[in-house]
């Protein structure tokens, strides 16, 4: 049996106004090609569907069963439909994003909040990964598309990336340090103290070890770790000199902490990264548009940031970093909004199994 989606809907017409004038006008067809379609459906069922005279147009008692059950069907199909729609357009459905645990702390929530005042409907969920675990998930396709913060693009040949901003490296000094009462420290300073920064995890350490060999200094031992607050209680302690991304988009320094830039300046900058040669699906298309336009700075954000290199301590509580799931929902339009676009060839070093608190 051989029967369209398009002869049905076209019987249901017909049953529905007892006319093939007025099918006809519905469907912007003739007359003629209305009779040949319901003609070819009843061939095809092998049933009378209508009794037709030159006055009006009856069903049968098979037409007319046969119109209870396909108008219900035709209106499932079609409520499926847009359903199905709606979930693909970028205003429903779950989005799934992959991010470090610094970024997941600071920024990356602040750009769920944007997306959730705009797109309430739509679900964001977010694992807090290590770095390489990011990556891998990306590639692997266990999440739309990620966060991560390194000197260059994810060297893979998998990944396409995109910059949406870039964020200084900081030297983090009590108030009192001698250091503080410069305006920015020379990367060579370092060697008098010990440094406290951040891990693997979070894409930092590898840019210190560039700037310090960029500058002629030995890879010399520090101590790493997991959360940025744990970085500045040891430098509040007096335990080093903490090396940390400084400005407004990452978690702030604590009350008594002030950050002075590095020079000569190394950025950490940080990419959205997806599959290379393979479309988000609209609604976390809609979502990355969302985060590369929330990564604009602003004067606000300016502004913060020079006052993190001035003599005057910024007072911001840090965060410490924790896995986060929010609602927000997608925009339209595409997927660039700030900065250009990266893509690298390599393989993929380190892929770390996919960790989830």
């Amino acid at each position: 049996m051989n029967v369209s989606l398009q002869q049905l809907k076209v019987f249901v017409a017909v049953a529905r106004e007892r006319s093939f004038t007025r099918a006809a006008r519905e469907f912007d067809l003739t007359q003629s090609a209305v009779s040949r379609c319901v003609r070819e459906l009843e061939e095809a069922v092998e049933l009378k569907l209508f009794d037709r005279t030159t006055r009006q147009v009856e069903l049968t008692n098979a037409g007319a069963s046969l119109e209870r059950r396909i108008g219900r069907l035709l209106d499932e199909i079609d409520l499926t439909l847009r359903e199905e729609r709606a979930t693909f357009d970028g205003h429903t459905g779950v989005v799934v994003v992959a991010s470090n645990p610094v970024l997941s702390s600071g920024w990356v929530a602040q750009g769920l909040a944007v997306c959730a005042a705009a797109f309430p409907g739509l679900i964001v969920s977010v694992r807090d990964q290590p770095q390489s675990s990011v990556l891998a998930s990306v590639e692997q396709g266990e999440v739309d598309f990620g966060l991560v913060s390194s000197v260059e693009p994810p060297d893979s040949d998998l990944l396409h990336a995109q910059a949406i901003f870039t964020t200084p490296l900081h030297a983090v000094l009590p108030s009192a340090h001698a250091l503080a009462r410069q305006s920015n420290v020379a990367w060579t300073r370092l060697s008098e103290s010990p440094i406290v920064t951040l891990n693997a995890d979070a894409g930092v350490r590898a840019a210190l070890e560039l700037a310090l060999s960029s500058n002629g200094m030995k890879r010399r031992p520090m101590q790493e770790l997991g959360h940025v607050a744990a970085v500045l209680r040891m430098v509040e302690l007096g335990l080093g000199v903490g090396v940390l991304p400084v400005d407004a988009r990452w978690p702030g320094l604590s009350a008594g902490l002030v950050g002075r830039p590095l020079v000569p300046e190394m950025n950490l900058t940080t990419w959205l990264v997806h599959r290379r040669n393979r479309s988000l699906r609209p609604n976390a298309s809609a979502v990355w548009a969302q985060f590369a336009a929330a990564a604009a700075p602003s004067h606000e954000d300016a502004a913060m940031s020079s006052h993190v290199g001035s003599a005057t301590p910024l007072h911001v509580a840090a965060v410490s970093s924790h896995s986060s799931a929010a609602m927000s929902s997608p925009a339209t339009g595409a997927q660039s909004a700030a900065s250009s676009e990266f893509t690298r060839s390599a393989t993929l070093r380190g892929g770390a199994a996919l960790h989830e608190p």
